[in-house]
């Protein structure tokens, strides 16, 4: 089998492998497969604590888990192969790399690797089986499925830095009470409040709101500081739940705002500016042939605005405001914007020679102020903002819905 070929298999096993939205049915099979596989996985774990379930269908359950955490060790595989293609701007054992240390490679990682383990390390079998409870984490692979899912992660991620802020702030206080408290009571129980961190424990269930009951105060300055304590605790971790439900709101009104705006946009409108070499300059509207349900709204010139009729002669300079009907359709197009990085292979290079895929089309190259159109001879540069269609999921792009 040549290299090209290989190659062509490699990444269809990629574009098998990465969730698609199109219509793809092999990829779709297998995320159904994927899904499955990780549901089956996690309901036989749960069983198999079960001594009824685990005495009764033992040798049933063991052969589906094996041939659960399989497929979980061939996807890993797979995934390992296809490195390049998921992290196009890493290049060979780099792809890789970047791979296996990030969050979900690390999470496919321990769904299957603490399983084989005990086979080469029998001495190290109790660990290894502890660290099996990592294969729910396995669970965060449907946030690429379903969007309500991945709604979770992008409000933590919008709102990381107010939450770093108020844990830290939670950290210092549940710090610095444990101190007062440790000399407030030291005297009275020093077998309880040994040292200076030994109100630890105390201070975390205090300003936690937990309130265990098997260390507390018993003295007057001890009782009244312990009681202040609790309030501000009662604050203190309302101050994150707050933040977390303002960003889910948030995401929500905005999610709204987009639903709502798009269906009553009924008409689009675009302006363009004439040059000496644009071919309408010098020509009549009447003469332009616009599509049927593209017209020209106004037309401005030197802070002038002109009503557009027919025999309306275009010049250069002028900025025209073109208005079209909004097209109702239920598949809207999806394309893919890049802004090329330094390191990005795509560097000068010309457009015929990139090796993308059949399906995916260069729509139009944006280079600094200027909007080029993507002629195959046309040399892409570092800085160049790329606007493409293409069925495949691209890394470190940011979607356009049309």
């Amino acid at each position: 089998m040549d290299k090209k070929k290989r190659e062509h298999i490699r990444y269809r096993i990629y574009e098998i492998l990465e969730v698609r939205a199109g219509i793809d049915h092999a990829a779709r099979v297998y995320d159904v497969i994927y899904l499955m596989t990780i549901i089956i996985n996690l309901t036989v774990s749960i069983m198999y604590t079960y001594e009824s379930y685990r005495a009764e269908y033992g040798e049933l359950l063991t052969a589906i888990e094996n041939i659960t955490v399989a497929l979980f060790c061939i996807d890993y595989i797979l995934r390992l192969c296809t490195a390049k293609y998921m992290y196009p701007e890493a290049h060979g054992p780099g792809a890789v790399r970047k791979y296996v240390l990030s969050f979900t490679g690390i999470i496919d990682m321990l769904s299957f690797l603490p399983y084989y383990l005990p086979f080469f390390f029998p001495s190290g079998a109790v660990a290894f089986r502890m660290l099996r409870v990592m294969r729910v984490f396995r669970l965060f692979r449907i946030n690429a499925y379903y969007d309500s899912l991945k709604l979770i992660t992008d409000v933590l991620n919008s709102k990381r830095q107010q939450l770093f802020s108020s844990v830290f702030t939670i950290l210092i206080l549940m710090l610095a009470s444990s101190l007062c408290m440790y000399s407030l009571e030291h005297e009275a129980q020093p077998e309880v409040f040994t040292n200076a961190f030994s109100g630890i424990w105390w201070s975390a269930s205090t300003l936690l709101t937990v309130g265990y009951g098997d260390i507390y105060p018993i003295t007057t300055l001890g009782k009244l500081f312990g009681i202040f304590i609790t309030f501000l605790g009662v604050g203190m971790v309302a101050i994150p739940t707050g933040i977390i439900s303002a960003g889910f709101v948030d995401q929500y009104s905005r999610i709204k705002r987009m639903a709502e705006y798009g269906q009553e946009a009924d008409v689009h409108f675009i302006r363009i500016h004439l040059t000496a070499r644009d071919p309408w300059v010098n020509k009549s509207i009447a003469q332009l042939h616009l599509p049927e349900r593209v017209i020209v709204a106004v037309v401005q010139r030197n802070h002038r605005v002109l009503v557009p009729r027919g025999n309306l002669v275009l010049r250069q300079d002028d900025v025209m405001v073109l208005a079209a009907e909004s097209f109702q359709d239920k598949e809207h197009i999806r394309l893919k914007e890049i802004i090329l990085q330094k390191n990005n292979p795509w560097n000068g290079h010309r457009i015929r020679d990139l090796d993308i895929s059949r399906h995916s089309v260069i729509v139009l190259v944006k280079r600094k102020e200027r909007v080029l159109i993507p002629n195959g001879n046309l040399i892409l540069r570092e800085g160049d903002m790329v606007i493409l269609y293409s069925e495949m999921r691209i890394a470190n792009v940011t979607e356009i819905e049309i």
